[in-house]
């Protein structure tokens, strides 16, 4: 991570960094298992915003990464707090691509080109009238 990533991270809550008497910020080995778990979910699409709603949890997130927000083993317990953020993100994000294929379907319908989008295949043509 950059620095200005760890800072803003810092700023939002989401890691507290400790400082040497001269000012730097010192990360130990749990700050980094909370930094990597706010990467992986950020890289699984959620937001700093969302991360925050279940900050909290971020210290029971086990070393070897974020668990599935929903278990396979249905007695294994489950975050409804995380779940719910990430139900949310997961609507908005269908909701941003449905609006988004529309206005690249508008788009393309103007420039003559297959709505489907690059690479697929034109509509087939009609059949030649016979006389």
């Amino acid at each position: 991570m950059t620095p200005r990533a760890l800072r803003y991270y810092e700023q939002q809550g989401l890691v507290t960094a400790r400082r040497t008497p001269s000012g730097h910020r010192v990360y130990d080995a749990e700050d980094i298992r909370r930094l990597r778990a706010v990467r992986e979910l950020r890289e699984a699409g959620l937001t700093v915003g969302d991360v925050r709603a279940f900050a909290h949890l971020l210290r029971t997130m086990p070393p070897e990464g974020v668990p599935a927000l929903i278990p396979k083993d249905p007695r294994a317990e489950r975050c409804s707090t995380a779940e719910a953020v990430a139900r949310r993100r997961l609507a908005d994000l269908d909701d941003r691509i449905e609006r988004l294929s529309q206005l690249r379907a508008r788009l393309a319908a103007r420039l003559g080109e297959p709505a489907d989008g690059p690479g697929a295949a034109p509509p087939p043509e009609a059949p030649a009238a016979t006389t």
